[in-house]
């Protein structure tokens, strides 16, 4: 047993002592000295900088392509902003728009004028019941009397006058154009309205409601006045 333990500690004082002159050889023989001449030096030096000068001219040029994706993106993005502008100011009906649709014609029953029949201001709910069923039935955009109505459209008797966005309607006799999205839905429109009792009610109220044939070409009149808000509110630039 201890000729053994004896024979494993030689073998690793062995090894520390290898170890130890191999470390003294490198500490004694010091790093080759460069012994190239100063024109070698200089080329070398040369070189570096043909170098650096290339992959700054490259980085010059991957520069102009992020500047010029980064306006490409800026251009899309003020496009996509600007659709989507139009977009929402055509659905709160600040732009004229014209296409398919039906004219409506709102007059005095004339038999019932030259019976002696008092005409009265339309009603306000009458007329709010066939703005109501215009939607219902799909109408894309409306005007009465060449007010276009919006969201915040109100129609109501102010002093004894029946008044669209706070405009009295201008005679007894008037027109509501309605736009739809396609002739097809002005047909369909133009029957249901022909179908519905709204001719008997007008009546009932000394008025006769004329329903035209739908027509392709329609021009709807855009809002115009201020919109209101009670909810929203502008954010400054910068919060």
């Amino acid at each position: 047993m201890k000729k053994n333990m004896y024979t494993r500690i030689t073998i690793v004082l062995f090894i520390i002592g290898l170890m130890i002159a191999v470390q003294y050889n490198t500490i004694q023989q010091p790093a080759e000295r460069d012994t190239r001449d100063i024109w070698a030096i200089r080329e070398e030096l040369a070189e570096e900088k043909q170098r650096h000068s290339t992959l700054l001219a490259e980085i010059r040029s991957l520069n102009e392509v992020v500047g010029r994706y980064e306006q490409s993106e800026k251009a899309s993005l003020q496009a996509a902003l600007n659709e989507t502008l139009n977009r929402l100011k055509l659905q709160a009906g600040l732009t004229e728009v014209t296409g398919p649709g039906v004219v409506m014609r709102i007059e005095p029953a004339q038999e019932l004028v030259e019976m002696g029949y008092d005409i009265q201001e339309i009603s306000p709910d009458l007329l709010t019941q066939l703005l109501n069923a215009l939607f219902k039935s799909n109408a894309a955009s409306v005007s009465i009397d060449g007010n276009r109505v919006v969201h915040t459209t109100a129609i109501r008797d102010i002093n004894g006058k029946t008044t669209v966005n706070s405009v009295a309607l201008s005679s007894p006799s008037f027109e509501i154009y309605v736009g739809t999205s396609s002739f097809k839905e002005a047909q369909k429109m133009y029957n249901s309205l022909q179908a519905s009792t709204f001719i008997d009610s007008f009546y009932l109220d000394n008025f006769n409601l004329v329903i035209e044939e739908p027509t392709e070409q329609l021009t709807i009149p855009a809002f115009d006045q201020p919109l209101t808000n009670d909810y929203l509110t502008e954010v400054k630039k910068g919060e």
